[in-house]
């Protein structure tokens, strides 16, 4: 099955709210995407699958085509999700860990000689609190539930915001960590450098000596 990769950064932005784009993909090709997550965020995708006719020269909704979804912690490798679905369904998962996540979606049509084109559109809402708050829809007043939704949001940006001090935290060690090595092999060679000088100092006052002497 070919694959190929695009980032969802450049697509999708952490911005709390769903995002939408379509691409195409041939019947055995599977298409990934990267996003970057902070730990415990909730993460909803909604897609929607047309096959395209050559005989109507449209793309159509087919009962027979499946979507496959997988996601993986890409430094970790391990799968968070791993389903099979209609042409149209949704999916949600948890980061469990900072860093990047593969989203790959492919059909289940397996033929390699397969010429099927496929038209995928994909929504993904980021640090979503849409499944909380529709168990609680019928407990909760309007406004109550936009006041958990936007606690959570703020709670979804705090995590961000942890993250980011992380990764800054650990930039800025690798470059100190890097800054002193150079210190130290800059002293390395300042004293190579003495040392040669004595040693050619050494070396011409023993010449002159011998010449004198003789």
């Amino acid at each position: 099955m070919r694959h190929s990769i695009l980032s969802l950064s450049s697509l999708l932005y952490f911005g709390l709210a769903a995002h939408a784009l379509h691409f195409y993909l041939d019947a055995n090709e599977k298409r990934c995407f990267i996003e970057e997550l902070p730990t415990n965020t909730v993460v909803e995708g909604h897609y929607r699958a047309l096959e395209w006719s050559e005989a109507e020269q449209r793309y159509f909704d087919n009962a027979n085509l499946g979507i496959h979804v997988e996601v993986e912690e890409a430094e970790s490798a391990h799968t968070v999700v791993k389903t099979k679905g209609p042409s149209e369904g949704r999916f949600t998962f948890t980061s469990h860990e900072a860093g990047d996540h593969s989203i790959c979606l492919s059909t289940n049509y397996t033929s390699w000689f397969s010429s099927t084109h496929i038209r995928m559109y994909l929504d993904v809402v980021v640090g979503s609190t849409k499944a909380d708050a529709d168990h609680d829809r019928s407990h909760i007043s309007d406004i109550s539930s936009k006041i958990r939704d936007l606690n959570q949001k703020l709670e979804d940006i705090r995590r961000e915001q942890q993250y980011q001090r992380e990764r800054e935290s650990d930039y800025r060690d690798l470059s100190e960590a890097t800054n002193a090595k150079a210190v130290w092999y800059s002293i390395a060679q300042i004293i190579v450098l003495v040392l040669t000088c004595m040693w050619q100092l050494r070396h011409l006052k023993n010449f002159f000596e011998d010449r004198k002497g003789r």
